[in-house]
């Protein structure tokens, strides 16, 4: 039975409440929050967990294995590497931490401790995701040419982080379930910002040297709420739409056709055939991701999202935004170590 104790119960933490006590193999005995609201909100809700606004607490038990961090992303690094020291697995919300200084410190220490982390990026376990990342590298879409991703709406402007941070680490997630976050080499951002000190309205650029792009546009300020993700292969492209409540992914044999050993004075041929809308299993996403990490705690898989993968998806948004406060430059990517 898998001991576990969550921090923080405002927005996404009893998302995570709900999920984690609907699990067979693990028990929920700590919930803590520094809101009386809150606590008293989900107490009468849970009345088998004990909730605290002592983060200690939870610290101090030794029978506790793995501690949900759902905090504001400040509070993040503090709270889980409090965590490791205590020699506890730690499960830490989306972006793991506000720096690549204190991912890298975080990674260090987990591997010190010979204790796991678990970035929530949810999307990740999402069934249409994962079908998008199985296309990608059974070759059915070819060679992989181009990724690019729409995240827009009039969403909650942030006033401690920028768009980026919010939103487009979603998009970075989906990239990251069949390319490699190592293999990109450049990243380039230019955005704008109206109401406030960090930008509501971001376009992202990377490169690889292979010579697939990835574009994504992420925005607060949209009068409409657009989830669009493409992925371009030499073979087929796929569409994932997430605002549709079913057939969120359709497949087109459409690419453009040619020969280069022969002259062709009608170049290009393009080719639009078939679409195929994949059936996909009606699962509650957080559920999946619950049950795969209280897997990895008894020892029966890896961790899908690590903390190493976590800290590459920190490096991205680093550099994109040194690369907004440079006016778009073009930045080489330092490499994640793997």
């Amino acid at each position: 039975m898998v001991r576990i104790g969550i921090v923080g119960l405002g927005y996404w933490g009893p998302n995570l409440l709900r999920n984690f006590t609907a699990q067979a193999g693990c028990e929920v005995v700590w919930a803590c929050d520094l809101a009386e609201k809150n606590l008293e909100k989900l107490r009468r809700h849970y009345p088998a967990i004990t909730f605290t606004s002592t983060y200690e607490d939870l610290l101090k038990d030794p029978k506790l294995d793995l501690i949900l961090v759902a905090t504001p992303t400040s509070a993040h690094f503090p709270l889980a590497k409090k965590a490791l020291e205590a020699g506890k697995h730690v499960f830490i919300e989306k972006p793991m931490t506000s720096t690549v200084a204190e991912a890298e410190e975080l990674v260090a220490l987990a591997k010190e401790k010979d204790r796991l982390i678990f970035v929530d990026h949810t999307f990740v376990f999402a069934p249409a995701v994962r079908k998008i990342a199985d296309l990608a590298k059974d070759g059915s879409l070819g060679k992989l040419l181009y990724f690019d991703s729409v995240r827009i709406n009039l969403g909650l402007i942030q006033k401690d982080i920028n768009v980026l941070w919010d939103l487009a680490i979603h998009d970075l997630s989906i990239l990251s379930t069949f390319l490699d976050l190592n293999d990109i080499e450049t990243v380039c951002a230019h955005g704008s910002k109206h109401y406030g000190q960090t930008e509501e309205d971001v376009h992202l650029h990377l490169t690889t040297a292979s010579g697939f792009a990835t574009h994504v546009h992420v925005s607060w300020l949209s009068p409409v709420k657009v989830r669009r993700t493409m992925l371009g292969g030499s073979k087929a492209m796929v569409v994932y739409d997430d605002t549709e409540p079913s057939e969120k992914i359709r497949l087109y044999d459409s690419g453009v056709d040619h020969d280069t050993t022969k002259p062709d004075p009608f170049f290009p041929k393009y080719r639009a055939g078939d679409i195929l809308i994949p059936a996909l299993p009606n699962a509650e996403t957080l559920a999946i991701e619950a049950k795969h990490v209280l897997a990895c705690v008894e020892g029966k898989e890896q961790p899908v999202v690590s903390g190493a993968r976590g800290l590459a998806m920190v490096r991205i948004l680093e550099a994109g935004t040194q690369s907004l406060k440079e006016g778009g430059r073009v930045l080489p990517l330092r490499k994640s170590p793997r």
